[in-house]
């Protein structure tokens, strides 16, 4: 995706009071009907510069395939661009007792990085956008339901996007669907049913939508 270098650099300065690291704009295929958002880059992510590679990766790769679909087929990106951490306490040999830990990206990381998401909608118009996780899912709608009342389905809403000092509304109406993060199923085994559960409904819709 061929970016504006203003866009891309006013984003990267608006960054630099957090505490974040790394810079990701997405990868995949630009001209394809399905757009993925995620939350953040994690600590792979931010060193490589690709996203959900690695343990959530390789589990995203999974669910994916199960729902008929592969990465190379759709274009991956995520709310914020730039990796979130907060120093925690460690017994790690040769890091002093500190590491840096994921975090989930705030209100004003996400607002700083607004404008790459909206860029990104508009270039791609992609048919279904599926966003993984709640920061995604509130950050496309403004819909601040939990995860688990919206879980695979298909919700025909305009996107919001940057005005002024905060959102607004586009005019076209996108099918976004909300899955849980990939990560989750790390944290939380017990959803496992609901996820395939969620998936199985998805593949539905691709078959619909797609085809």
């Amino acid at each position: 995706m061929e970016w504006p270098e203003g866009l891309v650099n006013d984003a990267k300065k608006k960054m630099e009071p957090f505490d974040v690291e790394g810079f990701v704009l997405g990868k995949g295929d630009e001209q394809g009907s399905v757009m993925v958002v995620g939350e953040a880059p994690g600590e792979n992510e931010a060193n490589k510069g690709e996203p959900f590679i690695g343990r959530a990766g390789d589990e995203l790769n999974k669910q994916l395939k199960y729902m008929g679909l592969s990465r190379e087929e759709l274009y991956i990106t995520s709310v914020v661009r730039s990796r979130p951490y907060k120093w925690v306490k460690t017994n790690k040999k040769g890091t002093g007792g500190m590491r840096k830990a994921n975090r989930k990206p705030n209100k004003k990381e996400i607002f700083a990085h607004a404008e790459l998401l909206d860029y990104q909608i508009e270039q791609m118009d992609p048919e279904i956008i599926i966003a993984l996780g709640g920061v995604a899912y509130e950050r496309l709608t403004g819909d601040k339901r939990k995860m688990s009342d919206v879980l695979g389905d298909l919700i025909r809403t305009p996107v919001q996007v940057k005005e002024g000092d905060g959102y607004g509304k586009t005019e076209k109406e996108y099918a976004i669907i909300p899955l849980y993060h990939p990560a989750a199923i790390f944290y939380n085994p017990g959803i496992k049913d609901h996820i395939y559960e969620s998936l199985d409904q998805v593949r539905v819709y691709l078959k619909k939508e797609l085809n």
